[in-house]
């Protein structure tokens, strides 16, 4: 007895732990001259499940519209501060003062990023700037006793890969080593994430076959084999998430954390390129979100999700470049939503439903969707997440959850593949999952989990 309650309680204080740290942030892009005020903003981020926000300066209408909403900030130092920090300490001192100080703790500032994309611009003087004015930001936050509390980091280009393919030989270009080593030790030494922007969309248009699409949306397709492990991956953000992995490891640096400062995909493009739609949008944002909130992990990361930032929270109209670049936002000026991705806390169900909801079958259906014998993890895991960012209710599989038991792959799989199907038109074609699933007579239920399904 005593046994079942010590793990009861571990159980509670790590799912605690884990609603308290959430994973899945935004960026708040401000080129755009019709964006609503930061009251407004505020007011909206409170309506979803996204607890952090990037921001690429330190607005400070925007940092104190977010007080006392507990959601963590992230706020930036441009690439034109960075001489000055790195050249005075009393600069990175008065930065801090201007820009911290008169808004914590009450605005939930969590990192600083100190330039964005720096080594990637091959200025040298300004990359030889950079871990110096890192320093000197670090300095100026322990000088006002916030150490450890507020963490420095610096945002990549997934360009500073020279190989990132098969991601177990992903190696960071020679060229930046040099930089990196130092900044990767200051990270190691502080405890500050490495930030990289990894953009599956960019893959795609780089290699815009449909079987790439699919890899890209995290959809059901057939995976691809890394020559180097024998690793499978079902998706281009786990590769790319993994290839950073390798790199850092390949310098003697794998404990550092990885964070995803961007990641998007554009809803709207120019006639030539190649990947914008809504539909592609919705499926990349809304099945990366179910793949995080899964905590199942990359292949060589398991059991764990990398803080995750998207991009963006609303369209910047003034941006330059193709039409893409103007249509990552998930939110219009009015505050509508562009498309619908499952952050909006009214279009949510709660975790734990003392009774979950779900769809009733059609009079003339009959069976349940169920997964082929022998599928692999990996692609069990591909189709669980596709089903997931479809829309349906996934959270009896969430801890907690009446089917959440037992924790495995093949469980979650096997029932949300049954409930995606349940909720369709139950065609054949809506049981295939890259004919990894089939149909069966036999109620696939159990104890309090009950499947959705068979005849009426």
């Amino acid at each position: 007895m005593a046994t079942f309650f010590f793990f009861l309680l571990s159980f509670l204080i790590c799912f605690h732990l884990s609603s308290a740290e959430p994973f899945i942030g935004v960026n708040y892009g401000q080129v755009a001259d019709n964006l609503p005020p930061p009251s407004a903003t505020a007011k909206l981020l409170k309506s979803t499940s996204i607890e952090k926000v990037r921001l690429y300066g330190a607005d400070p209408a925007i940092i104190r519209a977010l007080a006392n909403t507990e959601i963590g900030i992230v706020i930036g130092a441009a690439n034109g501060d960075i001489p000055s920090l790195a050249s005075d300490p009393n600069s990175a001192a008065q930065w801090i003062n201007s820009n911290v100080l008169p808004f914590y703790p009450a605005s939930k500032i969590i990192l600083i990023t100190v330039g964005n994309e720096v080594l990637t611009t091959n200025d040298p003087n300004l990359i030889n700037q950079l871990l110096p004015a890192m320093q000197n930001m670090q300095n100026a936050i322990n000088g006002a006793s916030l150490g450890g509390k507020i963490k420095v980091s610096t945002v990549h280009s997934m360009a500073v890969l020279g190989q990132s393919d098969p991601p177990s030989s992903g190696l960071f270009s020679p060229s930046y080593q040099p930089a990196l080593k130092g900044l990767l030790q200051f990270q190691k030494d502080n405890g500050s994430p490495f930030a990289i922007n990894p953009y599956p969309f960019f893959a795609y248009q780089s290699d815009s076959r449909p079987e790439t699409l699919a890899f890209c949306l995290f959809q059901p397709n057939a995976g691809r084999v890394d020559s180097g492990n024998g690793i499978k991956y079902m998706n281009m953000f786990d590769a790319q998430v993994d290839s950073v992995h390798s790199a850092l490891s390949a310098m003697g640096f794998k404990d550092v954390e990885i964070m995803v400062a961007e990641t998007g995909w554009p809803y709207s493009g120019d006639s030539n390129e190649v990947g914008p739609s809504i539909e592609n949008a919705k499926a990349y944002n809304g099945n990366l979100i179910a793949h995080l909130k899964s905590m199942v992990g990359t292949p060589l990361m398991p059991g764990k999700s990398v803080d995750t930032y998207l991009f963006a929270l609303y369209d910047e109209d003034l941006k330059p470049g193709p039409c893409s670049e103007r249509a990552f936002g998930l939110y219009k000026p009015d505050l509508s939503m562009v498309y619908d991705v499952g952050i909006s806390k009214s279009s949510q169900t709660p975790s734990t439903p003392s009774t979950p909801v779900t769809p009733q079958p059609k009079p003339t259906a009959t069976g349940w969707c169920v997964p082929k014998a022998g599928i692999s993890d990996a692609q069990l895991q591909s189709s669980l997440d596709y089903a997931c960012g479809q829309g349906i209710d996934c959270s009896p599989i969430q801890p907690g959850g009446a089917c959440f038991e037992p924790n495995t792959i093949a469980s979650h799989a096997a029932y949300a593949m049954n409930l995606y199907y349940q909720s369709s038109a139950k065609n054949p074609w809506n049981c295939d999952f890259s004919q990894t699933a089939t149909l069966t007579s036999q109620n696939p239920s159990y104890n309090n989990c009950i499947y959705p399904g068979g005849s009426t």
